[in-house]
């Protein structure tokens, strides 16, 4: 579950709220599961807000360095609400542990675009691509209101 703010004003995406329920099955460090959640999260906020390789006409990255490629920084995040789900072991191995290497991305991606298309649906957007970048939202409402005077 996601809830974004976006400012109509300058098209910027603003991630509010974002809780999950993980299946861990047991657990061998749940301190390290928590890390895992909370990482794989920020990796898929990154890929909805962000991040975007940028290519020119031949082929040459131009978004090569961390002074052109956006990534998302640990002020950018809410407090992220997670709970893992232990009841259910793994029955394949004799500890019942699961894999939960990048977990949190799975589900954080499609929360956070979902949360952001449902921000925007009242205002008659219907579709956006990723990444939403304050840029793509204002161009995204500027021609809704465009089409709305027309």
């Amino acid at each position: 579950m996601a809830e974004v703010e976006i400012d109509p004003e300058t098209g910027s995406v603003k991630l509010v709220r974002h809780g999950s329920v993980d299946d861990t099955g047991n657990p061998i460090n749940p301190m390290i599961v928590e890390g895992q959640l909370h990482g794989g999260i920020a990796q898929g906020a990154g890929q909805v807000l962000l991040e975007h390789a940028v290519y020119d006409s031949e082929g040459q990255i131009l978004t090569g360095s961390f002074m052109d490629y956006a990534m998302p920084r640990a002020d950018d995040f809410p407090f992220f609400e997670s709970s893992t789900y232990a009841d259910a072991p793994c029955l394949t191995n004799p500890l019942g542990a699961k894999g939960v290497g990048e977990i949190g991305v799975v589900g954080s991606i499609p929360a956070i675009a979902n949360a952001i298309l449902d921000a925007l649906w009242e205002q008659g957007v219907r579709t956006f691509d990723m990444p939403a970048y304050p840029q793509k939202i204002w161009n995204l409402l500027q021609n809704v209101i465009k089409n709305s005077n027309e």
